[in-house]
């Protein structure tokens, strides 16, 4: 059945998971006090460092007695250092049910070889069961699975009396989700994700249980410099202090310190929290009248609002093959790139043939409500094609 072409393209047709979409408003000129040229162990520099780990810990209401540090290699620079310096001496259960918490599960049995390790997996759409969690042991998860859409409903499952740490891998949930930070130990992200900032630093918050396991305990293996939290037995503390283990792009860091004063400017974390609601709404809406799609994520309680990831559900599209299958889904989203309305909104290439459009704060409802518009017209536009062929 022909849909008749829209005619109103999104504003920004930008719908990338990471890096992600730009706030509304922002230009490049917006970065010329960047510090260009100066060391980043000048004073100024650390200063400017120590402004944006600060604004963080406002923002996100991080607690006074947790510290706040920026390392090297995005999200995963941050989680693997944190896994690295500080996994070993209790048993760990490893939850996943994506592509990146099942990197996790390599680094725990494959790359540290830690003996008492669990893995936890769910197929992609689902969660594993998180009562399996051990409160005598450490645990490690991404808070949102940013390639299945799945995400933890919340911390309930955290026990307050755990002996072991929390370890979360939150990229594509901090500044969208709220947080209990009481139940998290260790929590690391990416400015590229809901703060829409350039990539490469990774942000590291840990409590103090998490300081006094880097004072407490030093790991069998060789720690790469990258990944140095502690020296000479203790927590290297200058980390949280504006000091960064290598260099980082001053650049990065302006850019972070404009999206941060954007989200002040507009109400702080409540702004970003309700965007991004607004954006799954949005998503949502759609689904319920469209009958040939459907939310990957099978509960709606675990459904991200961040990373909204979707799959075809048609009779006439299920009847295909699976290369079928997925040739019309990258013929979807080549036609809707051709006609500049939507880019990087595939699902990710670990994950089932799908659709993944980024919902979090920098995004509009308003271009999401229109980028459906245009799914409805290229779905039935590549299945009449699919069709044909046959």
């Amino acid at each position: 059945m022909a849909i008749t072409k829209p005619q109103t393209k999104p504003n920004n047709p930008n719908f990338s998971s990471g890096p992600t979409r730009k706030f509304e408003g922002w230009d490049i000129s917006m970065l010329s006090n960047a510090l260009f040229g100066r060391s980043h162990r000048s004073s100024i520099a650390k200063k400017r460092i120590q402004l944006v780990i600060e604004k963080m810990r406002s923002i996100l209401k991080v607690p006074d007695d947790y510290r706040i540090g920026i390392l090297p290699g995005s999200d995963t620079g941050a989680f693997e250092a944190a896994m690295w310096g500080m996994l070993g001496p209790r048993p760990v259960d490893v939850f996943a049910w994506e592509n990146f918490g099942l990197n996790w599960v390599k680094d725990a049995l494959d790359q540290l070889k830690l003996e008492g390790a669990n893995k936890y997996v769910a197929d992609y759409g689902q969660l594993p069961d998180l009562s399996q969690a051990n409160p005598e042991h450490d645990t490690v998860f991404t808070w949102n699975g940013t390639t299945s859409g799945v995400k933890v409903p919340n911390g309930d499952w955290i026990s307050d009396d755990r002996q072991g740490l929390t370890m979360c891998d939150a990229t594509s949930a901090v500044f969208a989700m709220d947080l209990p930070w009481e139940k998290l130990d260790v929590t690391t992200f990416s400015w590229q994700k809901v703060l829409g900032g350039e990539a490469q630093h990774g942000v590291l918050i840990v409590s103090p249980r998490a300081i006094e396991r880097l004072n407490s305990y030093t790991p069998k293996w060789p720690v790469p410099i990258l990944f140095h939290l502690a020296k000479k037995g203790e927590a290297n503390l200058k980390v949280y202090e504006g000091n960064t283990i290598n260099t980082p792009s001053m650049i990065c860091i302006e850019d972070a310190l404009c999206a941060l004063n954007w989200v002040e400017q507009n109400g702080g974390l409540d702004f970003t929290l309700n965007k991004s609601a607004t954006n799954l709404k949005a998503v949502q809406n759609w689904v319920e009248k469209t009958d040939w799609i459907n939310f990957l994520c099978e509960e709606d309680e675990n459904r991200s609002c961040t990373s909204i990831c979707l799959k075809i559900v048609s009779p006439e599209y299920q009847a295909l093959s699976a290369d079928a299958q997925t040739k019309v889904v990258n013929d979807i989203a080549s036609l809707l790139e051709s006609e500049q309305v939507g880019y990087d909104f595939k699902a990710y290439r670990a994950a089932p043939a799908g659709f993944r459009i980024w919902g979090g704060a920098t995004v509009e409802a308003s271009d999401i409500e229109c980028l459906t518009q245009w799914l409805d017209w290229a779905y039935a536009e590549v299945m009449m094609q699919s069709a044909k062929a046959a």
